[in-house]
């Protein structure tokens, strides 16, 4: 069987084949088909094969095409990922992607979500008033989150946006460290501060420092307060107790939204302590206007050898489950036996 892809341009069919044709090679390497370029009046991608296997190449390239019109680079990563949801039959929640920018960048870049698991995301914040977002390393749960406040506060939806973290290396007490306030959480603020630059620039980061607009304080500092007219992020949730997610959601205030973003499986609390955000994930969930969102290894933006380290940590993780929970027997030793 063969189908046939229509092409617009030169530039449109080689950011489809990307750099040495790596993309239709991945392709054609998880699918049983055959892709090739054919010139003549109109440009066209051929692609023959079995007829199934032939359906998700194109539905694959299809999106590739999609990506380049509006043009967003076409990579390996980016192939993977769509030819792993055409392959799972989830190939039309694509279509939902690359339209919505959630913001642009001091350098005018779009931001918008790469994955259909970070559009979903995206879309709960926007509905919700807090929004859980869980899930493993690399799956953009922070960087999203601060973009939506950039959004609103340009917006004026809000009038401030707070970001805080759990300082769990230091037990919540810094005062061993030297330097004033800032200087002693910067170290555990840092991955906040790179995601403010980038959505904001760092001059705005500073003006809007400068005036109290922009909070960045550790979470021991939440206690007491009452937030309102705020874009509130809790960082790193994993790390908090029980006690301290309860104190950060009742600070919620009239006019505010929070988000609260975490990694269960990198929880650095003591093996006694429950953690605060596993906790709120059972009992939050069915609650009006609070959604949580589970991020899987599939939405993972960074380097694609972070999506197999991800998911080889996973693996070990049930098997290990699966071994402690298997029941052991035990022998005794009968007379004469």
């Amino acid at each position: 069987m063969e189908q046939f892809l229509p092409i617009e341009s030169a530039a449109q069919s080689a950011a489809i084949f990307g750099s040495m044709d790596r993309n239709v090679i991945l392709i054609e390497n998880r699918l049983s088909v055959r892709i090739s370029l054919r010139s003549g009046e109109e440009n066209t991608i051929a692609v023959s094969g079995n007829e199934a296997d032939v359906a998700v190449a194109i539905a694959a390239l299809s999106h590739l095409k999609r990506l380049a019109e509006v043009g967003e680079e076409v990579n390996e990563q980016k192939t993977e990922y769509a030819l792993s949801l055409c392959l799972s039959g989830e190939g039309g929640d694509l279509d939902a992607m690359g339209s919505d920018c959630i913001c642009i960048t001091a350098k005018g870049k779009p931001i918008k979500a790469k994955t259909v698991g970070q559009k979903r995301y995206v879309d709960l914040i926007r509905k919700n008033t807090v929004t859980l977002g869980v899930g493993p390393a690399g799956t953009g749960k922070t960087f999203l989150a601060v973009a939506m406040a950039v959004t609103a506060l340009r917006r004026k939806e809000i009038s401030r946006i707070i970001l805080t973290r759990p300082a769990v290396e230091a037990g919540e007490r810094l005062g061993y460290l030297p330097g004033d306030l800032q200087s002693k959480i910067d170290p555990y603020l840092r991955p906040l501060y790179d995601a403010l630059y980038e959505t904001m620039g760092a001059e705005a980061y500073a003006r809007n420092l400068e005036k109290g607009i922009i909070e960045i304080a550790p979470l021991a500092y939440m206690r007491g307060r009452t937030l309102d007219d705020c874009f509130i992020i809790l960082d790193e949730a994993q790390n908090t107790t029980p006690e301290q997610m309860k104190m950060f959601l009742t600070r919620l205030g009239f006019g505010s939204k929070a988000v609260v973003t975490g990694d269960l499986s990198q929880t650095d609390l003591p093996r006694s302590i429950q953690s605060g955000l596993g906790q709120a994930v059972r009992i939050l969930g069915g609650i009006e206007d609070i959604a949580i969102h589970e991020f899987t290894s599939r939405d993972v933006v960074r380097h694609r050898l972070v999506m197999k380290i991800i998911e080889a940590y996973e693996k070990h993780d049930r098997e290990k489950a699966s071994r402690e929970e298997r029941p052991v027997r035990t022998f005794r030793k009968q007379n004469g036996n």
